[in-house]
């Protein structure tokens, strides 16, 4: 089960990283807009590569690989404790198929040509590799693809598994995360239901639910009354992740209680 120190909590301002100790993650489209201002962390973070924003607008990457791994030198060595980065990956769901005009097996071969690029740039940068896909087999079959090309993913530390995040609440998303093991892997934009469900497969997890549901019912904290909700508010996302992770916990514990 994903455990109280992997659980990201996703943030739209990087100043948070020398704001709170716990683990954060931040997307690239955000943290280049500081990049003369860049906060040091004072906790682990994660770098989501804002794929889903460049491809859901554009159909395609515009931005280069090259102004990618500047970028993320940038932020490790100027901001530390990076654990690690996204690849510049290409989702697999049917409305982005749509947009690119290409099919699943372009966007997983895409993708693998992407990481294998990012980590030949010859940085050592923590570039982890991403499972694309719509289907479970499409998931398997991009695992093959990988160990062709020399990524061994049960060597890897961490193996991000994309396109799913909209599929949380069904049964199919589960048997995908299932279908992986023993792979340790990393759910981008998990929601509640989906830590009910598959939880128990990821190593490791993020989520910026609590913003979309302090906009959604105009939530503020008590005193907060400075802003219209909390879905910019530090104090609003810590509270929400603690809520999440005793959740996980009682969860994680019934599970446990009844295994033989």
């Amino acid at each position: 089960m994903v455990n109280r120190g992997l659980f990201y909590l996703g943030a739209h301002e990087p100043q948070w990283l020398h704001r709170t100790d716990v683990p954060l993650f931040i997307s690239h489209k955000r943290l280049i807009r500081y990049m003369k201002d860049l906060p040091i962390a004072k906790t682990r973070w994660a770098l989501d590569s804002g794929a889903f924003s460049e491809l859901a607008k554009y159909g395609e990457w515009l931005t280069t690989e090259a102004e990618y791994v500047h970028a993320v030198l940038t932020y490790q060595d100027e901001m530390g404790e990076l654990d690690w980065a996204a690849p510049m990956d290409w989702m697999c769901e049917p409305f982005m198929l749509e947009k690119t005009g290409l099919t699943v097996r372009e966007h997983q071969h895409r993708t693998t040509s992407n990481l294998l690029r990012l980590r030949d740039s010859g940085w050592g940068l923590p570039f982890i590799p991403v499972l694309q896909g719509w289907r479970v087999k499409d998931y398997l079959s991009h695992w093959e693809q990988y160990e062709r090309a020399g990524v061994h993913l049960e060597d890897e530390p961490i193996v991000g598994v994309g396109s799913v995040c909209r599929r949380q609440a069904t049964g199919e998303a589960t048997a995908i995360f299932a279908s992986l093991r023993p792979l340790r892997l990393h759910g981008f934009g998990v929601k509640l239901s989906g830590l009910t469900r598959f939880g128990h497969f990821l190593t490791s997890c993020d989520s910026l639910a609590w913003s979309y549901e302090a906009w959604k019912q105009d939530a503020r904290l008590p005193g907060h009354q400075t802003h219209k909700h909390c879905g910019n508010c530090l104090d609003y996302a810590l509270h929400w992740r603690e809520g999440v992770i005793r959740r996980m916990e009682e969860s994680d514990g019934h599970r446990t209680s009844r295994s033989p």
